[in-house]
């Protein structure tokens, strides 16, 4: 005598299962990629940001040592790894007490478009290197 006798059952995917998924890969993808192409703008952005703050931070260091900051204006060109960052620094004075503002800009451009940063800082009336960072006696 024979056991019961066993059917083997094959199990697979309907075609309208199949064409579900594919559907909702061909939705899904698209906005995957998209938020792909978001996400790397902004990390470009923010890598590109924090240079051009380091570049502004120590043109106003150099320029503040040196003694070059007199009242008006100067400009250059800084180089921070493969990427060149033009800037601009102007004097002006402090519309309250015996200060004056100093201003270094930075431009960029991420992906074609331009980009500015700006870092100001607030010295004595003289502008001189001793007397903003407190002088040698």
């Amino acid at each position: 005598m024979r056991g019961p006798e066993r059917r083997s059952v094959r199990r697979a995917f309907t075609l309208v299962e199949v064409l579900a998924s594919l559907m909702l890969i061909a939705l899904v993808v698209p906005v995957a990629m998209e938020a792909m192409a978001v996400a790397s703008r902004a990390g470009e952005l923010g890598q590109r940001k924090a240079a051009a703050v380091r570049v502004g931070e120590r043109v106003l260091g150099e320029l503040l040592l040196e003694g070059q900051l007199a009242a008006g204006a100067s400009s250059g060109v800084a180089q921070e790894g493969p990427f060149e960052y033009p800037w601009s620094a102007r004097v002006e004075n402090w519309p309250e007490d015996a200060l004056q503002q100093v201003t270094v800009t930075v431009t960029f451009s991420v992906r074609g478009t331009a980009q500015e940063i700006a870092l100001a800082t607030l010295l004595p009336s003289t502008g001189t290197a001793e007397s903003a960072i407190g002088g040698q006696g």
